[in-house]
């Protein structure tokens, strides 16, 4: 069953005695509103100004065709992500120069765990999506590993279809590891929140009225903080709030986690997030949160934020980017002039409210899945064989590109060409690049104003009927013509074909790859944060799902966010690739060498590398009767 449907849908009132609007001032400095007397805010609106005249220039021509920038290596990020922590090592490590600080996983760890957890006897698990049996399960075997007496119980739906499921998994009433949600909430000191996004923004309320005093609420997406925001709000004082996010859907965390049991350290990496740091009601919250991560058998924890994490998040399901947004949430005019200075509201800029963390599923999901489209369609409507477009252009990705990125990185993908196949990525990068990040840049802004926020919890609430209309869950994707061919291709492919290495098809991806690190490392997300969304997830995490089984059996077994995302941006990707960079290529429009320059010598490359040497080397193994996703995608013939 869906996390979605665990909660049926009920409008939050704007009012609760557990959440208080912050103070006009307060909320100003919080949304990150700039006057443009700002000392920080007077050279963006200077280098965009001078953008936006150059195009201007251009006009008529498209806005990406249009566009000449050229990819510059940013500013460091304005804030180191540093932490203390009395029970795990941490460690610098340099990225493209910039250091950071994290912690390395192990189940030479797991001993540790008792000490992390200190004082929390129960953990509750509430949701049984895509993360929910993943992380349950881990946190089970973990602890038991160590020899801990903490219970792992997972709190759902009077009735819910999910009880069988995690039945099956080995929780139960008798044992007490399964119950009621309101009860599993009251009775837990520490509340993972992995429920759908659309369901916290319904219930929200409800879940924090049911928690102990000085509790610890866990969230693996920073979603329900940008929703509470948007209506000025925040968490109870009353309880410390906690992220830990892995960067793969939970399938991945659970499958890498039973692989690499006789590998110390195998899974997914996470990056954690303490909610300001001065709410941490007893100092228990960096620690907490590090065991979290080391549970779920991540092999390095990096920091974040929230917020952060929210919009890379979001922005990553979908594929996008932003340079500069408008407003940062979704207020009525009425509500901005309450709080803000009339001179805010025209020059305003969107600017990370904390250190937060992101997940950048766009390359991963949605856009993914629009390159695909667009291209299987090219090849096959200039003559190419059905088969064979489907291998070069999804078999590509998610097989060989795939591959060698994970461990090799990108430019290995490039050196990997002929001298005429080399010529055919170039053309394909120089392209694709602006017109991927036309998208990302809209994506971006989408969920930094919040409008992208509030499409997911309108979007849960047409699954039911309302107002006399019908329910609209979502309808399936992988109903074209290419993916009846995949599934005639991998009928008869070879155990362990990667697909072949396409040139095109990769100057296409690694362009849309090197479009989304440029706008995250422009709006001052870490390198760590910055790869592990954009790269290590994409190849390690996600793309191997659509290699075994197709585009549904990816994008299904994720978040209902990332769900929806995807089927939103897909197309838009599909769109403006077939509009803009395909008709560029055909009109031998010259190559951008600036472009591809930047491309050679740009420093994340060397970061890349120095992530990959920080997990074991495991690649998952996604078999065809997987038994380990959503049961909805279990056994299925494509």
């Amino acid at each position: 069953m869906s996390a979605a449907s665990a909660f049926s849908p009920s409008i939050a009132p704007s009012s609760s005695k557990f959440l208080k609007p912050s103070s006009p001032k307060t909320l100003a400095l919080r949304l990150g509103f700039l006057s443009s007397s700002s000392k920080t805010l007077k050279p963006l609106l200077s280098r965009t100004s001078s953008s936006s005249a150059a195009t201007a220039s251009e006009a008529g021509r498209g806005a990406s065709s249009a566009a000449r920038m050229v990819s510059m290596p940013a500013t460091k990020p304005s804030t180191l992500l540093d932490f203390e922590t009395s029970v795990f090592k941490k460690e610098k490590v340099t990225l493209a120069g910039q250091d950071e600080y994290i912690v390395r996983g192990g189940r030479d760890l797991f001993h540790l765990l008792p000490d992390a957890f200190k004082g929390i006897k129960q953990i509750g698990v509430i949701g049984w999506g895509s993360q929910g049996p993943a992380q349950a399960q881990n946190l089970r075997d973990s602890l038991a590993d160590a020899g801990s007496d903490i219970v792992v119980k997972i709190g759902l739906r009077k009735g819910s279809r999910s009880f069988a499921e995690a039945r099956a998994a080995g929780f139960s009433e008798e044992n007490g590891t399964l119950g009621d949600i309101w009860e599993t909430v009251s009775s837990s000191d520490l509340v993972l929140l992995l429920i759908s996004d659309a369901a916290q923004a319904d219930n929200y309320e409800k879940v924090f009225s049911h928690m102990k005093p000085n509790s610890i609420l866990g969230l693996s997406h920073g979603f329900l903080l940008g929703h509470l925001q948007s209506m000025g709000l925040d968490f109870p004082k009353n309880i410390s709030v906690i992220a830990v996010c892995p960067k793969g859907m939970g399938p991945s965390v659970r499958r890498l986690y039973v692989q690499g049991k006789e590998i110390n350290g195998a899974g997914i990496n996470a990056s954690f997030a303490v909610h300001q740091l001065e709410k941490d009601i007893d100092g228990r919250a960096t620690d907490v949160a590090l065991g979290w991560s080391v549970a779920l058998g991540s092999p390095f924890t990096f920091a974040t934020t929230l917020e952060q994490e929210y919009k890379s998040d979001i922005f990553g399901e979908r594929g996008e980017f932003d340079i500069c947004s408008t407003f940062l949430f979704p207020m009525t005019v009425a509500m901005l002039f309450d709080y803000l200075f009339l001179d805010i509201i025209s020059t305003c800029s969107a600017t990370t409210i904390s250190d937060c963390q992101s997940d950048v599923l766009g390359i991963l999901l949605g856009a993914v899945h629009g390159i695909v489209e667009s291209l299987f369609r090219r090849y096959t409507e200039n003559g190419m064989d059905e088969d064979l477009a489907y291998k070069n252009t999804v078999e590509s990705i998610t097989g060989i590109i795939s591959r060698t990125i994970s461990t090799k990185g990108m430019l290995s993908v490039y050196e990997s060409f002929s001298e005429e196949g080399k010529k055919e990525f170039q053309a394909a990068y120089s392209a694709s690049y602006y017109p991927c990040m036309d998208i990302l840049y809209e994506c971006y802004e989408d969920v930094a104003c919040g409008s992208e926020i509030r499409s997911v919890v309108l979007a849960g609430r047409r699954f039911f009927e309302k107002d006399g209309l019908p329910a609209f869950p979502m309808g399936k994707i992988d109903q074209t013509r290419m993916w009846k061919v995949g599934e005639r291709v991998r009928a008869t492919r070879p155990e362990g074909d990667l697909g072949p290495l396409h040139p095109f098809t990769a100057g296409v991806y690694v362009a849309l790859m090197m479009a989304q690190i440029e706008v995250l490392r422009k709006k001052g997300h870490s390198y760590s944060e910055i790869i592990n969304e954009s790269v290590i997830e994409s190849v390690d995490s996600l793309n191997p799902f659509m290699h075994a089984r197709g585009v549904s059996f990816m994008v299904d077994n994720c978040s209902t966010t990332a769900r929806l995302g995807s089927r939103k941006w897909a197309p838009r990707f599909d769109y403006i690739l077939t509009q803009q960079a395909l008709v560029s290529v055909d009109k031998n429009a010259p190559i951008n060498q600036d472009l591809l320059s930047n491309f050679f010598s740009d420093p994340v490359h060397g970061a890349i590398q120095v992530c990959a040497e920080l997990r074991p080397t495991v690649d998952i193994s996604v078999p065809q009767d997987a038994d380990f996703v959503r049961p909805e995608l279990r056994q299925s013939s494509n």
